[in-house]
C-alpha cells in the first residue's frame, strides 16, 4: 500500500536500520484501517461495497498511525484509556461502514 520511502520521509528517518520495524507498522496500520472501516483497502477504484480506495485521507490516517506507533512504542494512556490519535478517527469517520 504505502511504500517504505514515503513513510520514512513522514517519520524523518534517513537510515535503513529500522526498515523492518517500520514495515511492520505499515502493515499493522493498514490492517487497523481496514478493521476500523470494515472494508478492504484496494489501490484501484473500489468495485465492491466492502472495498475502499487508498485515497489521500486514508493514506494520511495510515501515516499518522505509523508515526504515532513509531514515536510511542508502548501504549499511550489518556484518562485511563488507551487511545489512537483523534485525527485518525476523524479521517476515517466517513469511510466507516455501519
Amino acid at each position: 500500500m504505502l511504500d517504505l520511502a514515503t513513510v520514512k520521509v513522514h517519520l524523518r528517518v534517513d537510515g535503513d536500520e529500522e526498515d523492518a520495524l517500520i514495515a511492520g507498522y505499515i502493515e499493522a496500520a493498514t490492517a487497523h484501517v481496514e478493521q476500523h472501516c470494515d472494508r478492504k483497502l484496494v489501490e484501484t477504484d473500489p468495485v465492491e461495497p466492502e472495498q475502499m480506495g487508498l485515497t489521500g485521507d486514508v493514506k494520511q490516517a495510515v501515516l499518522l498511525l505509523v508515526g504515532h506507533w513509531y514515536a510511542n512504542r508502548e501504549a499511550v494512556a489518556v484518562g485511563g484509556l488507551t487511545a489512537v490519535p483523534l485525527a485518525v478517527d476523524r479521517l476515517l469517520w466517513y469511510r466507516k461502514r455501519f
